[in-house]
């Protein structure tokens, strides 16, 4: 309760006391069934959609909230996963010489920048998100307290009109009875009373009577003119305030899966970026690895021409087993073999199956060769047909070289 002298005084408390007693005993009444309460079916409906409103914002508004929270964890196991890649990538994986040490400087730089790049999108999807969504949100639910607010003045004000017409309604009923008794002598008091005072005793209760009755008039108007302003407002505000629902909706949900798409768009060519980094990675080491296989090769390849140097001169018979130029498809490299099977999903790709012996040829423009995948021709085809056209593409992961 408020303390005297602290703005309120001592007849302003009285008063607000008073009214609270009021609607106490106004409310015991009704739910006695002594008292008639102003009901509105339409208002109380409207009432219903308001609380149904706010319930359903407060929990939108929650779940946003935590859904940013989910966001910044993400970003931080993100940032945490991306830095620990970082600090294990070491500049001298693959040697020293000149060229591969600026081919992993290129590397690194561009795996700083993909780290860059993912967290700055993070944390721009984060903040659009929050500025959006949450903030439309917020601002939506902040008018809502007030109108709750507004709806209970508005319960209190009907109780105030209920009770002041029940009062008034007392009063006219008491007023009927007191001016049939006042037609009547009071016997003690106009016995006792000389006769020239008892129209004056007639006169001050009639004045009293009205007093009263003039008094409960006023009150019944003025609680009936503050109860039916705020209920007026009430049903001008709830229905608009109820169809605004769906529009604070519908742009906190566009706004989200927009921003939702827009963020998944960028953070998959962040990953494929880093993919193809990873890609480049893996050849350098194989890089690394050339030098010595080709060493071992060329060393067989001697051995080899020693075992058959009586036929030097002459072109070998098969394909297969170093065969002459005029028995190998153009543009031959290498020959592997198919160590899964591979159905064919395009008109330009070779069917695989387990076994198959493959010739490896060039492409016949360097730019179209995809990562991962080879040209080549099945050694059987090649061997039955010599026709170049049977080539296609195949996954190189597929096959194994020979």
């Amino acid at each position: 309760m408020a303390e005297i002298g602290k703005g309120v005084t001592a007849g302003k408390l009285a008063s607000n006391v008073q009214k609270r007693l009021t609607r106490a005993q106004e409310k015991v009444l009704q739910k006695l069934g002594k008292a008639d309460e102003t009901r509105d079916a339409a208002f109380e409906e409207m009432v219903a959609n308001f609380n149904k409103q706010m319930t359903e914002g407060t929990k939108l508004q929650k779940d946003l909230k935590a859904y940013l929270t989910a966001v910044k964890t993400m970003h931080d196991a993100s940032r945490r996963l991306q830095d620990c890649l970082a600090e294990m990538y070491e500049p001298d994986w693959f040697g020293k010489e000149e060229m591969d040490a600026m081919a992993e400087e290129m590397i690194e730089k561009e795996m700083d920048y993909n780290l860059e790049d993912t967290d700055t999108l993070w944390l721009d999807y984060h903040q659009n998100v929050t500025d959006k969504s949450l903030v439309t949100m917020d601002t939506y639910l902040a008018q809502l307290p007030d109108i709750k607010a507004r709806i209970a003045k508005r319960d209190r004000k009907m109780v105030d009109f209920d009770s002041a017409r029940h009062h008034f309604a007392s009063l006219q009923k008491g007023k009927k009875k007191d001016e049939a008794k006042i037609a009547k002598p009071a016997a003690l008091l106009e016995m006792a009373a000389p006769s020239w005072a008892q129209g004056l005793i007639s006169a001050h209760q009639v004045a009293q009577t009205n007093l009263s009755y003039n008094q409960a008039e006023e009150e019944l108007g003025r609680a009936q003119r503050i109860f039916e302003e705020l209920n007026v407002e009430l049903q001008d505000e709830l229905p608009a305030l109820w169809d605004r629902r769906v529009g604070v909706y519908v742009n906190t949900f566009q706004s989200l899966a927009g921003h939702q798409e827009k963020f998944h768009k960028e953070m998959s060519k962040l990953s494929q970026n880093l993919n193809d980094i990873m890609t480049k990675l893996e050849e350098q080491r194989q890089l690394k690895k050339t030098p010595t296989a080709a060493a071992k090769t060329g060393d067989g390849a001697k051995s080899e021409e020693a075992n058959h140097s009586e036929s030097a001169s002459s072109a070998p018979k098969s394909a297969v087993t170093n065969g002459s130029d005029g028995e190998l498809p153009p543009g031959f490299l290498y020959k592997v073999k198919a160590i899964h099977d591979y159905a064919a999903t395009d008109g330009d790709e070779l069917e695989l199956k387990i076994g198959d012996m493959v010739l490896v040829v060039a492409f016949d423009n360097p730019d179209e060769q995809d990562d991962g995948w080879l040209m080549g021709v099945t050694e059987s085809s090649w061997m039955q047909n010599k026709d170049i056209s049977a080539k296609g593409v195949f996954p190189e992961n597929f096959t194994q070289k020979v």
